[in-house]
C-alpha cells in the first residue's frame, strides 16, 4: 500500500553478489584477525529481510472485493480503524500484517479530491471487470504531463500505490452523511448483550415516574445547556438572566407527604429584531391534567426585523396591541418553576407551606427555550435527547418526526403558518408519556449504535490494557466538540486547513488514534453550500469551477500539508485518507427541486400549473438516482510510516 523511495531508509538493497562475482577483499584489524565484510553483509542483509517480514502492512484482499456487488464502504473503513487502535474484528477486504505494531492511526479525510485530479485511469465499464478493485496510482511523470493536475499534488502518487474505490452511505435518492457513518457504528456482540440486560433490569425496576428521565448534569453540559451555578461552574449568566432556587434535599418522610412533583411541557417561539432572536410566544402546559397553565405573546424590546412566520407562526398583526415584556413572562415561570415560600408576616409554624419537589421543565431541545427565556434550571427533560435519531448521536431527531413515529400523528403541518407552540408542546408532553410507557429503552437506538470513541473507551487492547487508556483526537473545521467529537478524549475547532494541519501535529504524539479533515479543495470547487433553510426555496445558482491557477495553487498547498503531516508522523503510524463522497452539486440541486414540487403539491397546486423548473418527471427520478450513485463514489489510500 505504501510506495517506497529508492533512496529511503526502509527501501530494501538492490546489490547482490551474483554467482562468480569476486568477494570483497578482507581488511585486517589491529589485532590481526581478518574481518570479513561479506559475511557481515550477508548478517545485515538477513537481519534487514527478517525485520522487513514483520512489519505491520496492508495489502488489499482483491478475491474477496471481487466477491462483492459494491465497493468498500465508509463503514469499512470505520471498522479497519477499530481493528487497528480497539478491538474489532479483521476486516475481509484486506489484510493487515502485525497490526499490533502499529503504534497510532491517523485518519485524514479529504473531499474534493476525484479520479481525475489524481491523473488516474478511468473505472472499467466490461462486464467482466470489476469496477470495486483498488486502482494502481501510476507514477507521476513530471516532464511529460506539466498541464496534469496531478503534478501538483505528487505526495499521492510517490507514497500509495493503490487508491480503492469507495461508497458513501445512502439510498436511492439520498447520500448520508459520511462523518457520522465513520463516527458511528453498530456495537459488539457483547455489549449489546450487556445493554439489554441492563435495559431489561431497568425495566424490571419501578420507573414510571418522569423525574427517571431528567437530565444528568454531563448531559446538560453536552447539549449546551444553561448550567444553574449550584450545579456546576461552566455557565456565565450574562445581565438579564436568572436561574431558579437549588432544588430541596427531602427525607423519605417529606417525600411520601410532599405533593406530586409538578411537570410542565413548554415551548418558546422566537422573532429576529435588531438585537437578535427574541421571545415572541411561550405556552406552557401541565402534564397531568393537559391543560394550558400559560400561553402569552410578548413584545420585544427591540424592533422586529423578521417575524419567521414560516416558523414561529408569529405575524405583525398579532403583536398588535401586546404589552407583555419579556421580563414580565420571566418573572412568571420562574415563579411556576420555583417551591412556594413562607409568609414573612406570619408568625405561626403552621402558615410554613409544607416542603415540595421542584417542578420539571419538559420540552425539544429545551436549552434553546431556557436562553430565549434567559432561565436556568436544573430539571429538565428533553425529548431530543430520550428519544434517538436513527442513525444515531450526535444527530438529534425532530420533534414532527418524533411525532408522526411513535405518536402516529402528524404536526407542524400549517406550512407558511409556521408552528404553534401549544401543539409542540403537548406533543412533548405525549411523547414523555410513550416513554413511561414504554420503558427506558423505547425509542432509543443506542442498543444497536454508539460511538466509535466510546467502542474504543472500552478496548483494553492498547496503553497499558485499562480500559479508557486509549487516547481519540478529533481536528475540524467549526466545532466538532459539539458534533462527530464530542466523545472523543480531544476535540479541536479550527477555522482554515492550515490551522487544522497545525493542531493535528500538536496531538499525535499523545494521542492513539487522531482524525482530521481538510476542507478547503471541496470549498474551492464549489461542493460546500449552506443548507437551505426552506423546503420550497430555489437552489442556489452553481458556483463557477476554479480556474486552473486557482485549483493548481489548492493542490499544491494541500500537498504541503499532507507532506508536512506524512514527515511528522512517528514509526509505525499508520495513515489513512480518504475523500468519503465525489461532486454532490448536481444530487443536491435535484433534490432540492424535487423538495419544492413535492411542497408545492401539499399546498394544493396541481402539477399542470406549476412551472417547468418546479415539474419532477420520472426522468428526472432516473437522472437524481445516477446523480446519488456517482456522488457516492470516493478513493481510500492505506499505507504505514516506518
Amino acid at each position: 500500500m505504501k510506495r517506497t523511495q529508492p533512496n529511503s531508509p526502509e527501501a530494501p538493497s538492490l546489490k547482490k553478489l551474483r554467482a562468480g562475482d569476486s568477494p570483497e577483499p578482507p581488511t585486517m584489524n589491529g589485532t590481526g584477525w581478518t574481518k570479513v565484510e561479506k559475511r557481515k553483509a550477508k548478517k545485515n542483509q538477513k537481519s534487514k529481510t527478517k525485520s522487513d517480514m514483520t512489519q505491520p502492512r496492508f495489502m488489499y484482499n482483491n478475491a474477496e472485493i471481487n466477491k462483492r456487488s459494491h465497493a468498500v464502504n465508509i463503514d469499512d473503513v470505520r471498522d479497519l480503524v477499530l481493528h487497528v487502535v480497539a478491538d474489532a474484528p479483521p476486516p475481509n477486504w484486506l489484510r493487515v500484517d502485525n497490526a499490533h505494531l502499529m503504534q497510532k492511526v491517523v485518519a485524514v479525510l479529504i473531499p474534493g479530491l476525484t479520479p481525475d485530479i489524481l491523473s488516474l485511469p478511468p473505472l472499467p465499464t466490461a462486464a467482466t471487470s470489476n469496477p470495486n478493485l483498488p486502482i494502481s496510482i501510476p507514477l507521476f511523470n513530471k516532464a511529460q504531463n506539466t498541464d496534469s493536475t496531478a503534478a501538483n499534488i505528487p505526495f499521492i502518487a510517490s507514497t500509495f500505490t493503490h487508491a480503492c474505490p469507495t461508497r458513501a452511505p445512502g439510498d436511492q435518492t439520498r447520500m448520508h452523511s459520511v462523518l457520522s457513518t465513520f463516527f458511528n457504528g453498530p456495537i459488539s456482540g457483547e455489549e449489546k448483550k450487556r445493554r439489554i440486560a441492563q435495559r431489561l433490569n431497568s425495566e424490571s425496576s419501578k420507573q414510571n415516574s418522569p423525574s427517571h428521565y431528567t437530565l444528568s448534569l454531563e448531559q446538560m453540559i453536552e447539549n449546551d445547556y444553561p448550567v444553574p451555578s449550584y450545579m456546576a461552574d461552566v455557565f456565565q449568566k450574562p445581565s438579564g438572566w436568572v436561574e431558579t432556587p437549588q432544588p430541596m434535599e427531602l427525607t423519605d418522610e417529606q417525600k411520601k407527604s410532599a405533593p406530586k412533583q409538578r411537570v410542565y411541557a413548554i415551548d418558546c417561539e422566537m422573532c429576529v429584531t435588531e438585537d437578535g432572536k427574541d421571545l415572541t410566544h411561550i405556552c406552557v402546559i401541565d402534564y397531568y391534567t393537559g391543560l394550558v397553565v400559560y400561553d402569552q405573546l410578548v413584545k420585544p424590546a427591540s424592533p422586529i426585523t423578521d417575524y419567521l412566520t414560516r416558523w414561529s407562526g408569529i405575524t405583525a398583526e398579532a403583536l398588535v396591541g401586546v404589552t407583555t415584556t419579556h421580563a414580565q413572562v420571566q418573572a412568571h415561570i420562574l415563579k411556576l418553576l420555583s417551591p412556594p415560600t413562607p409568609n414573612p408576616f406570619s408568625t405561626s409554624t403552621n402558615d410554613s407551606p409544607p416542603p415540595t419537589l421542584t417542578p420539571i421543565l419538559l420540552g425539544h431541545s429545551l436549552e434553546s427555550d431556557l436562553k430565549a427565556l434567559k432561565i436556568c434550571h436544573p430539571l429538565c427533560i428533553d425529548t431530543a435527547v430520550i428519544y434517538h435519531h436513527p442513525r444515531g448521536r450526535p444527530l438529534k431527531p425532530g420533534l414532527a418526526w418524533l411525532t408522526k413515529k411513535w405518536c402516529g400523528r402528524e404536526i407542524q403541518t400549517r406550512g407558511e403558518g409556521g408552528h404553534d407552540p401549544e401543539e409542540d408542546a403537548r406533543a412533548c408532553l405525549d411523547l414523555l408519556k410513550k416513554k413511561i410507557e414504554g420503558g427506558p429503552g423505547f425509542g432509543e437506538f443506542k442498543v444497536d449504535f454508539e460511538s466509535i470513541f466510546e467502542r474504543m473507551s472500552r478496548s483494553t487492547r492498547r496503553a497499558g490494557g485499562a480500559a479508557g487508556s486509549i487516547k481519540s483526537a478529533v481536528v475540524d473545521h467549526g466545532n466538532p466538540g459539539v458534533m462527530h467529537g464530542s466523545k472523543a478524549s480531544t476535540a479541536v475547532g479550527c477555522t482554515s486547513d492550515e490551522e487544522v494541519v497545525q493542531k493535528l501535529l500538536d496531538v499525535i504524539p499523545s494521542h492513539h488514534f487522531t482524525f482530521a479533515r481538510l476542507m478547503n479543495l471541496a470549498n474551492i470547487q464549489g461542493w460546500t453550500t449552506p443548507k437551505s433553510t426552506s423546503s420550497d426555496t430555489a437552489p442556489p445558482p452553481p458556483q463557477p469551477a476554479p480556474s486552473p491557477e486557482t485549483l493548481n495553487e489548492t493542490l499544491q498547498s494541500l500537498n504541503s500539508h499532507l507532506t508536512t503531516i506524512h514527515a511528522n508522523l512517528p514509526p509505525r503510524t499508520a495513515l489513512i485518507i480518504f475523500t468519503g463522497h465525489s461532486d454532490p452539486r448536481k444530487m443536491a440541486a435535484l433534490n432540492a427541486r424535487k423538495s419544492q414540487f413535492e411542497t408545492a403539491l401539499r399546498s394544493g397546486k396541481a402539477p399542470e400549473d406549476l412551472s417547468a423548473d418546479i415539474k419532477w418527471s420520472n426522468q428526472d427520478g432516473r437522472d437524481l438516482e445516477e446523480a446519488v450513485e456517482l456522488a457516492r463514489r470516493g478513493l481510500l489510500f492505506l499505507g504505514v510510516k516506518y
